[in-house]
C-alpha cells in the first residue's frame, strides 16, 4: 500500500496520467485497470465507440475519468481525444497503454522514473522483439518502421510501434496531426521529432498470447498500406524541407562551424586525402541526377567507403531547394559539349516532340553527370590542397616518428 501511495504521489507531481485507449477489449479491459489503479487513480479511458460490454465494464470504477463517442473513429483519434482532455485537465504528461492487456502496469515506474531526467521527451516503452510468441509479422513491420523513422529523423530507434509510451502533452498543445488510425503513432514520433522534441526509449515488458487468443484489431492490408503512404509523405517532407531546412539552422549556428572545424577538419585520426575526398563526394552525390536519393545513397556509400559522414553529408546539401534551379541549369548547360545542337537553355516552346524531350534529358542526366564528377574533383583538389599547408598529415607525421 506504502508503494501505491508512493507511486500515485509521483504521477500528482509530475501532472501525469496513464491514458488507455479501447475498443471492443472487454475481455481484458478489467484486469488492465485494476493492475493500472493499484498505481495510481489517474486514469484517463477512451472509449473508442465499443459495442460489446465496454461501457458497463468502465462504470465499475468511478475513480477514472472517461472520454467516450458513438462512432468508431480508429486509434489515432482516440489518442489525440484523449491528449486533449488530459490538457483541458490540468495534466502535463500522460502514459499510453493498450487494453488488451499485452502491456504490464509494472513497468509505469519505469516511463515516470523518465520525468526526473527528461522534461520534454516522448519515451517509447521498447519491446524484447526476440522473446518467444513474438508474431513474425510484428518483428518485420517494426523492423520497416524503425528503417522508415530513421530515414525521416536520422534517428535510430529499437522500437518505434509500441504503444506504452510517455507522450509530454504540454509541448505538444499546439501541434496539429493528420492521422486517425494506427499509422497516428508513427505520424506523432516523426513530427515531434521534426519540432525539436526528443524521443528516448525505456525498456519494458510485454505479453503476447498464444496465437488462438490474439484479439487485434489491426487490418493487415489497409493498416499496412496507410502507414506505406503516410511513409512516403514523411519522406517527400523530410527531403524537400525538413533536411533543408535543418541545414539552414545548421548553417547560422556558430558552434557548428565549430564542432565541423574541430571534430571534422582537424581530427587527427584521418587523412587529408579522406577528408578531401569525403568533401568532393558530398558535392558529387549533391549533384548527380538521382533525386529524392541522393542522400541515403550518399550516407550509404560514405559506411561503405569508410568515408567521413559529417563532411559527406554536410557538401551534399549543394543541391538543397534553394540551389536546385542553379544546379539544373549548371547541369543542362554542361550537357551542350555532348550535344551537338544542344542549347545553354531549355526551348521554352510549346511545340515540343518526343525527339526533343528526350534530347533535352539526355542533355540534362549527361551534363549533370559531368558537372557532377567535374565539381567533386575539383573540389577535392582544392580541400587537399589547403588541408596540405594548414594541417599536418597524420600519416607523414606517424612516418616521421617512426624514423
Amino acid at each position: 500500500m506504502i508503494e501505491t501511495t508512493t507511486y500515485h504521489d509521483q504521477f500528482t507531481a509530475h501532472k501525469a496520467a496513464v491514458l488507455v485507449p479501447t475498443y471492443n477489449n472487454a475481455k481484458t479491459l478489467e484486469a488492465v485497470l485494476r493492475d493500472v489503479l493499484s498505481y495510481t487513480t489517474h486514469v484517463i479511458v477512451v472509449n473508442d465507440g465499443s459495442t460489446d460490454n465496454t461501457a458497463a465494464i468502465l462504470d465499475i470504477f468511478p475513480q477514472i475519468q472517461r472520454v467516450e463517442y458513438i462512432a468508431n473513429r480508429g486509434k489515432g483519434i482516440a489518442l489525440r481525444r484523449g491528449f486533449r482532455f488530459a490538457v483541458d485537465q490540468g495534466y502535463e504528461y500522460v502514459i499510453t497503454m493498450d487494453a488488451d492487456g499485452q502491456h504490464f502496469a509494472s513497468d509505469l515506474p519505469v516511463l515516470l522514473e523518465k520525468l526526473n531526467t527528461e522534461r520534454k521527451a516522448i519515451v517509447i516503452g521498447a519491446r524484447n522483439l526476440q522473446q518467444e510468441n513474438m508474431p513474425g509479422k510484428n518483428t518485420f513491420a517494426n523492423k520497416f518502421s524503425n528503417f522508415w523513422f530513421y530515414v525521416e529523423t536520422g534517428l535510430k530507434a529499437p522500437d518505434t510501434q509500441s504503444g506504452y509510451r510517455l507522450y509530454p502533452v504540454h509541448a505538444m498543445r499546439k501541434m496539429c496531426f493528420w492521422c486517425t488510425k494506427y499509422e497516428f503513432e508513427i505520424e506523432v514520433l516523426v513530427r515531434s521529432a521534426w519540432k525539436g522534441v526528443k524521443i528516448d526509449w525505456a525498456p519494458i515488458k510485454v505479453y503476447y498470447p498464444p496465437a488462438g487468443e490474439r484479439v487485434s484489431h489491426f487490418r493487415p492490408f489497409r493498416d499496412f498500406s496507410r502507414i506505406s503512404v503516410l511513409n512516403t509523405v514523411l519522406v517527400f517532407i523530410t527531403f524537400l524541407y525538413i533536411k533543408p531546412r535543418d541545414f539552414i539552422r545548421f548553417l547560422f549556428k556558430a558552434e557548428s562551424w565549430r564542432m565541423m572545424w574541430y571534430e571534422h577538419v582537424l581530427n587527427k585520426e584521418e587523412t587529408n586525402a579522406r577528408k578531401a575526398l569525403s568533401v568532393g563526394f558530398g558535392i558529387f552525390m549533391g549533384i548527380v541526377p538521382i533525386w529524392g536519393f541522393q542522400m541515403v545513397t550518399a550516407m550509404a556509400l560514405a559506411v561503405l567507403f569508410r568515408l567521413n559522414k559529417a563532411l559527406v553529408f554536410m557538401f551534399c546539401h549543394i543541391s538543397l531547394p534553394p540551389m536546385i534551379p542553379f544546379v539544373i541549369f549548371a547541369s543542362f548547360a554542361t550537357g551542350k559539349i555532348w550535344i551537338r545542337d544542344g542549347s545553354i537553355l531549355p526551348p521554352l516552346t510549346s511545340n515540343l516532340s518526343l525527339d526533343m524531350i528526350t534530347q533535352n534529358l539526355f542533355q540534362y542526366l549527361t551534363g549533370a553527370v559531368t558537372l557532377a564528377i567535374v565539381a567533386g574533383l575539383l573540389a577535392s583538389l582544392i580541400v587537399y590542397v589547403m588541408l596540405s599547408i594548414f594541417r599536418k598529415d597524420p600519416v607523414k607525421q606517424v612516418s616521421k616518428s617512426s624514423v
